[in-house]
């Protein structure tokens, strides 16, 4: 599996300890920046960019996920979620980590550096990256639903 992490100044250790560890588990990195610590940097284009990515590769047929990290990872997730084909989900345990795979087919996994331990931040990661989605109808016509809705050019309230 491919998988593309882009991270703010906050993840960036994290991020190491990521692209090396993962690389280790024989997973396919791919590093979107910052490759310099600056404190004063801006995370939302290295998140788009790996997001953008993963669609891409994902559209190509290629078995790939990202992970978006940050001090909290909120606004790496949002950033993420900008990006048409993505569902990116802020896990803080390994259950909210397992689900937004196997209930969302979420495809972009945010974690907040400043909120975790490297060894928990590391499993939670692990988990979503090995968790299968389901496929469960109700999720699949959810996702729909979601999907539906971001395509349209005027997005208005959605209806039940």
């Amino acid at each position: 599996m491919r998988v593309h992490i882009a991270t703010d100044h906050a993840g960036m250790e994290l991020s190491s300890h990521l692209i090396t560890a993962l690389t280790a588990k024989g997973y396919e990195m791919v590093d979107h920046g910052p490759t310099a610590y600056d404190a004063e940097d801006d995370y939302p284009a290295f998140c788009i960019t790996a997001a953008s990515a993963v669609v891409a590769d994902q559209a190509a047929g290629v078995d790939a996920l990202g992970i978006v990290l940050g001090g909290s990872g909120n606004g790496e997730q949002i950033s993420a979620n900008k990006v048409i084909g993505v569902r990116a989900a802020l896990a803080w345990n390994i259950e909210t980590a397992k689900l937004a795979r196997e209930h969302n087919d979420a495809n972009v996994v945010a974690v907040g550096g400043r909120q975790h331990t490297v060894e928990e931040a590391t499993e939670l990661i692990e988990a979503f990256l090995a968790e299968p989605f389901r496929n469960a109808e109700r999720h699949v016509r959810r996702i729909g639903q979601i999907t539906a809705y971001e395509a349209q050019p005027n997005k208005t309230a959605a209806s039940s």
